[in-house]
């Protein structure tokens, strides 16, 4: 078996431990951690995101591993140096993660594809295998490079593959905070309910992987300071699966029909989400600066 297998052969079996857990501990505190139709169209995300992942793995394999073959610097780090080879693309990885999850963000066509892991009112296990289905199509490109820096793509996408397995266990309420040490550096449950929370001060927030230290450094990093409203500014209030993936493609098409110039149909599909010609509605950012104008 490759390491993928047996991360899958792993993972799933730990996966369903932690739901089960998870809705007894909900069951026992008398809250409502479940919505049962949320959670299966979560899971049919998550198979339907597997499916185009195995299907285009092909491409992205052979893409970064093209750019491993021509890269800058090539030294054999996983034969000699095998523990300083993993932290670096484990390093690597992170980063490269960061940057592609803030990009779809602050990008709308790419938050087209990301929002429907947002859509979700609930904030439970099964919200991690929410993934945003279409993804697959353009993550490897967030990953040249690391090719370049002389890593095959098998090597990379085994600890996106590893990082996201720890990305699971971030989808609780049941966990409130961590050791401040842990909280400094991790992202951690805290963190990441911050990212899926509707509030205004949390929109576009912790970005990260693993490592909360981007964040930081990036300026998108804050604290849980408030109880989180999970979902969209504006939620579906729909448990069709087609139209959670195509929920917010319907409203760009839409947009781009809207009379006006090209360069403003071109900013309704690269300006951050929200983003209006008129004002009508607003990217995060907008909504931070009336917010504090109303105060």
């Amino acid at each position: 078996m490759t390491k993928e297998e047996w991360l899958l052969a792993i993972s799933i079996p730990v996966y369903l431990v932690f739901i089960i857990t998870e809705i007894f501990i909900g069951i026992k505190q008398r809250k409502e951690l479940y919505d049962w139709k949320d959670s299966i169209i979560s899971i049919w995300l998550g198979v339907a995101g597997a499916f185009l992942d195995i299907s285009i793995k092909l491409v992205a394999f052979g893409v970064l591993d093209w750019c491993n073959h021509n890269a800058i610097y090539k030294p054999d780090l996983l034969t000699y140096y095998p523990v300083l080879a993993w932290f670096l693309v484990f390093i690597g990885q992170d980063f490269c993660f960061y940057w592609l999850h803030r990009s779809e963000h602050y990008n709308r066509l790419l938050w087209a594809v990301h929002s429907n892991h947002h859509s979700s009112e609930k904030y439970n296990f099964t919200v991690a295998l929410r993934s945003s289905v279409l993804q697959p199509m353009y993550r490897f490109i967030f990953y040249i490079p690391i090719a370049f820096l002389g890593f095959d793509g098998l090597t990379i996408m085994f600890m996106y593959a590893l990082n996201q397995f720890y990305q699971f266990f971030l989808h609780t309420e049941t966990i409130l905070k961590l050791p401040k040490w842990y909280e400094a550096i991790f992202v951690t449950p805290s963190h990441h309910r911050v990212h899926h929370a509707s509030n205004i001060a949390y929109l576009d927030k912790n970005m990260g992987q693993v490592l909360i230290i981007w964040d930081k450094l990036f300026g998108t990093f804050e604290k849980e300071t408030e109880a989180p409203r999970y979902g969209l500014t504006s939620n579906i209030k729909t448990y069709h699966p087609l139209k959670v993936i195509f929920y917010e493609w319907v409203k760009i098409f839409k947009d781009l029909g809207r009379p006006g110039p090209f360069m403003q149909k071109m900013k309704y599909l690269l300006m951050p989400p929200g983003w209006s010609h008129d004002g009508s509605t607003k990217t995060s950012a907008q909504l931070r600066l009336l917010e504090k104008q109303n105060k």
